[in-house]
């Protein structure tokens, strides 16, 4: 047998290899987070406190802003603070926790994507039999449905790739830990293992997106028919968002874990790895919170109750 050392830690990829760009880029993408951080966050607080905001479309809103503020502390404030102090290290159970987090909150992210859309298309298209389908019990059954999936699909593939000895190197090319990097770095046959993720990406992926599309699909096609231009054109500003930030996150998600291994440390994956762990967590409060009516009158309403009555 060939003789290999096992791993006790990994080596992340920085964001650049001179120092002064690596505090500079450390700074922004923290700055980027704490915004992130701040925006979900307030979703939160305000359609948990504002009672008229306790309905469906503002129950799964709430569920995905936790779940982006979850999903974008897992990466960058480990890789701002190991570039702030030069330091590039992760452990090998640090590194399999990033990646069933990752796996865990992508899954979770696409699947309470895909049941949003669906909650527009029957708040759109069926208005008088809204509340019977989408009852509080039908929409805590379908958001526990894509945590407990979530779970399951994130436990398998996280332990499907560390069954693997690593022995090749130990420098990841990418600024967190993914499966993609992981395998290049294994000195065993890692043919399942492509296979089952690829497999696993394209299925839940593009079955995901294909859902969406066609949801989407039938609202712009009820849509249409509204009398009223202003009904048509709230409807859109709602609805296109939407669709660009799914887009932007499964097109951008689906690149990088299908791209041959050979490609995964490349410029191009690195920087498509940063738009789908990043972008959407960050966009979403601008699409629903700054564009949302409802969402920035009861902004207002909870400042109020909560700061003035302090005073």
């Amino acid at each position: 047998m060939a003789n290999f050392t096992i791993l006790t830690e990994f080596l992340l990829m920085g964001f650049s290899d001179i120092r002064q760009l690596q505090i500079m880029y450390a700074f922004l993408f923290l700055l980027i987070y704490l915004a992130t951080l701040m925006g979900n966050l307030l979703i939160v607080v305000v359609t948990t406190f504002d009672r008229n905001l306790h309905t469906p479309m503002y129950f799964f809103l709430r569920n995905l802003s936790i779940l982006d503020a979850c999903f974008i502390s897992v990466t960058i404030p480990k890789a701002s603070i190991n570039s702030l102090v030069n330091n590039r290290a992760i452990s090998v159970v640090g590194c399999a926790v990033q990646v069933f987090l990752v796996i865990f909150l992508s899954y979770f992210e696409i699947t309470l994507l895909t049941v949003m859309a669906h909650d527009r298309y029957v708040a759109i298209c069926h208005p008088l039999h809204y509340q019977m389908i989408m009852n509080p019990r039908v929409c805590m059954q379908m958001t526990l449905t894509c945590l407990l999936t979530g779970l399951l699909y994130a436990g398998f593939h996280t332990g499907y790739t560390f069954r693997l000895p690593f022995c090749q190197s130990n420098v990841i090319h990418q600024f967190f830990c993914d499966i993609p990097s992981l395998l290049t770095l294994s000195c065993a046959d890692t043919f399942s293992n492509k296979i089952s993720i690829r497999a696993s990406v394209l299925g839940v992926g593009v079955g995901c997106f294909a859902f969406i599309t066609a949801s989407y699909f039938r609202i712009f096609s009820t849509v249409f028919k509204f009398p009223v231009k202003e009904d048509q054109r709230k409807a859109f500003s709602t609805c296109v968002p939407h669709i660009l930030v799914v887009s932007l996150f499964v097109m951008s998600g689906i690149y990088v874990y299908l791209q041959p291994l050979s490609h995964s440390g490349s410029i191009k994956g690195f920087v498509l790895s940063m738009v789908y762990s990043i972008i959407p967590p960050f966009l979403n409060p601008i699409i629903y919170s700054l564009r949302n009516k409802q969402i920035k009158e009861a902004v207002r309403i909870v400042v109020q109750r909560k700061i003035f009555k302090g005073i």
